[in-house]
């Protein structure tokens, strides 16, 4: 199934909400684990469908200019004794294509309810 050019999948828009969100709270940058419990926060009881779902939005949202990422310094990663991290950052690609995903729907939600009204 292919999707309208500029549209967003539910999980891209969660990552997108939830990395300026982190943004908003001093955390620019954010990783993999990171954004997935902060969207399980978000949305309560809705869990990502597998980590696998995640980092492959990650990656093509990445390649479509809506985030930018870089490895974390070795030496920090090696200080806390655990792997590199790979550190995103929404950019302002990321954040126009949600003000206009968010938009578009309050226009379907309005043009909803105008069909409602319609005799």
């Amino acid at each position: 199934m292919r999707r309208k050019k500029g549209t967003l999948l539910p999980i891209e828009l969660s990552i997108l909400e939830s990395g300026l969100d982190l943004h908003a709270r001093q955390t620019p940058d954010f990783y993999g684990f990171l954004i997935a419990k902060r969207i399980t926060e978000r949305d309560g009881a809705r869990k990502l469908t597998a980590y696998g779902t995640l980092y492959k939005a990650l990656s093509r949202m990445e390649k479509q200019g809506l985030l930018t990422s870089r490895w974390e310094d070795p030496v920090n990663a090696a200080s806390s004794g655990r792997p590199r991290r790979r550190l995103y950052q929404v950019t302002a690609a990321g954040q126009n294509a949600l003000l206009a995903a968010r938009a578009d729907e309050g226009f379907a939600a309005r043009a909803g309810r105008q069909e409602l009204i319609t005799p």
